[in-house]
């Protein structure tokens, strides 16, 4: 982050002159990662980065010029990362074992740091600042043992000498060293090969891939490595002629620009007809890759989510009082009856503005399913946008197209409404009603959706607390409460069948505390294992997560903390599109696509929006793929 000629950088930084260096900190990372949106706060958590949210290190009061190097290497790590990686590149080859995957996530690592190490001298200082200190800090520097020697951690060193041309810092030479011979008699040629492949994440990620099986990790890739490798060479023979006549395949820059292309597409572009006949065939292996699931990725994406519980610094005292339940073990069939007319009486007037917004999302997919179209074609429609071919040169044939079915993915939508005492009135009326109509809106559309709630079985830690004070009050234990998470609707279940239930929520008793970290962890495993290709979660929820049991013994963010870790998780490891809308609350704070709005009374529109840009941007990449087939 800081110039080769920059004598200043080192120099300490006290009282005001910590807020001038946070903000230089913050610009930097913008510039280099190129996102000018990119937010970095300052804390003492773990440094992060997810999305694009950034967290560094909080600066000591009186830092010197070591602390203050290494803030900026970390900081310049985070901006390379989020500038230079494609994470569905990186999620396609990535392997399947724990040890395998570990080392590959480390060479990737080392490559982007590694590209701006050799373009920038202060970037390479920074980041050498940085590691210095990280393996000083795991007491790596006097490591003797093999054994003791993280051998994804000298993987990536010996990776940085070969990029880069720098030494392994002194604190990680001693690691470096008891596995250079073994490294480089496996893979001492695989290793050579990588600077070849700095720029392109693609080609670097098949080399890494070599690599680990000339170390004997083959076994660990996963199912998928043969399929899959001889699927990219099924896909990349016939495109011999265009990629000779461009040049060769783009570097990773070019195709992380024309996922942003996709992505951006503007509702003129939606229609199917602009830009297709420049699209070139490179687009069309990307853009299928990002949608083909192999069961060995489908395997490895189960795996990847089983233990992550385990992953974040977060306890349970007791899992023995918690409930997951139906909407219907909660009370009989008779009060269900009662609740669900009272709130359609609450609802009349709503109902109508709900249904408005639903009848517009629904005719949204509907189009959205057909709307594709065949260029180029001896029949048809004609083509009035090729007509210049015609004034340019008479000779040329006129051209017609066609319009045709669009394969609409298979889809499921999973609502999480938070079940809180916040929630109680008007919010909880009007959340249940939402829930209700969308879901029979998307319905309609093909497209199943899951409705579920969380809450507390009672205030104040309920028996999970009895048995903590029984138990002698042991420190630190955790979540300290009787979680209850409800099914209103499932997947599988009719929107006919399911009404009723939505009337759960009207119950006086049933709305407590919230949690909703544990909650949407629930929430992200059942729709892992549906079968769909395309999943949408959407939380909904009007505060951070309260449960007085547990804050009352543990640090006050315990609970929003383990939220953060996973939502960051879910938003970087899975398949799942997430999104959050809050009443009265930020949200956005939290989650990478979040709405926040005011009064619930706003909740209707909001969720439909959001829903109906996430299919938008559905409709934009199907319409795209589309043309760039023809056009291949």
């Amino acid at each position: 982050m800081a110039g080769p000629g920059d004598n200043t950088r080192n120099k300490p930084k006290t009282g005001g002159d910590a807020d001038v260096f946070k903000r230089a900190v913050t610009v930097c990372m913008r510039a280099i990662s190129g996102d000018h949106e990119l937010e970095v706060g300052f804390a003492k958590d773990k440094p992060a980065l997810a999305g694009n949210r950034a967290r560094l290190p909080e600066m000591p009061k009186k830092p010197t010029a070591t602390d203050i190097s290494v803030t900026r290497g970390i900081g310049d790590s985070m901006a390379l990362k989020r500038a230079c990686h494609d994470l569905r590149i990186h999620s396609k080859f990535a392997p399947e074992g724990k040890q395998a995957r570990a080392v590959y996530d480390a060479i990737e690592q080392a490559r982007v740091e590694a590209i701006g190490s050799r373009a920038m001298a202060g970037v390479a200082d920074n980041i050498g600042s940085m590691l210095e200190d990280k393996y000083a800090k795991a007491n790596l520097a006097d490591v003797r043992d093999q054994a003791d020697a993280p051998i994804e951690e000298a993987l990536a060193l010996m990776v940085r000498e070969k990029l880069t041309g720098r030494a392994a810092p002194k604190s990680g030479e001693r690691m470096v060293n008891l596995w250079r011979k073994w490294v480089e008699d496996k893979a001492g040629a695989d290793l050579d090969g990588l600077a070849g492949k700095l720029e392109d994440q693609q080609a670097f990620a098949r080399v890494v891939r070599e690599m680990l099986a000339s170390m004997e990790m083959a076994e660990e890739l996963g199912d998928d490595q043969e399929s899959e490798e001889a699927e990219e060479s099924d896909e990349n023979q016939p495109q011999g002629e265009e990629n000779s006549e461009e040049g060769g395949e783009d570097d990773s820059g070019a195709e992380q620009s024309q996922a942003e292309d996709a992505e951006a597409a503007s509702e003129e572009e939606q229609q199917g007809e602009v830009e297709a006949s420049d699209a070139t065939a490179e687009d069309v292996s990307d853009d299928e890759d990002a949608d083909a699931e192999t069961p060995g990725e489908a395997k490895r994406k189960d795996n990847l989510f089983a233990d992550l519980p385990r992953q974040i610094d977060y306890k349970i005292f007791t899992t023995s009082f918690d409930e997951t339940v139906g909407a219907e073990e909660l009370c009989d069939e008779e009060e269900l009856d009662r609740l669900r007319a009272f709130l359609d009486k609450q609802l009349a007037n709503l109902q109508g503005v709900v249904g408005r917004l639903a009848n517009r999302l629904q005719r949204r997919l509907m189009a959205q399913q057909n709307r594709s179209w065949d260029f180029d074609l001896e029949e048809g429609y004609l083509d009035p946008a090729r007509l210049v071919r015609v004034v340019i040169d008479p000779m040329q044939p006129l051209s017609f197209k066609q319009e045709r079915d669009t394969k609409f993915r298979d889809t499921v939508v999973t609502l999480v409404l938070d079940n809180s005492g916040s929630m109680r009135g008007r919010p909880i009326t009007v959340a249940a009603t939402c829930a209700d109509i969308l879901a029979r809106t998307l319905e309609r559309c093909g497209v199943s959706v899951e409705i579920l709630g969380f809450t507390t079985r009672a205030w104040k830690g309920g028996q999970a607390r009895e048995k903590w004070l029984k138990d002698g009050k042991p420190p630190s234990p955790g979540r300290l409460n009787d979680l209850r998470h409800i099914i209103y609707k499932s997947a599988d279940m009719p929107w006919r069948r399911a009404r009723r239930n939505l009337g759960l929520m009207m119950r006086e008793g049933l709305l407590k505390e919230n949690i909703d970290g544990e909650a949407l962890l629930w929430a992200h495993q059942r729709l892992i294992a549906r079968p769909e290709q395309r999943k949408i979660l959407m939380m909904i929820s009007d505060g951070a997560p309260v449960d007085d049991s547990t804050l009352s013994v543990n640090p006050g963010n315990y609970l929003e903390r383990h939220l953060r870790a996973v939502i960051e998780l879910i938003e970087t490891r899975s398949p799942v599109e997430l999104l959050a809308i809050g009443i009265g609350h930020d949200v956005t704070r939290y989650y990478r696509r979040a709405v926040t709005i005011v009064d619930a009374e706003e909740l209707a529109g909001a969720m439909t929006e959001q829903l109906a840009s996430l299919f938008g941007e559905e409709s934009v990449r199907e319409t795209r793929r589309g043309g760039l087939r023809r056009a291949s």
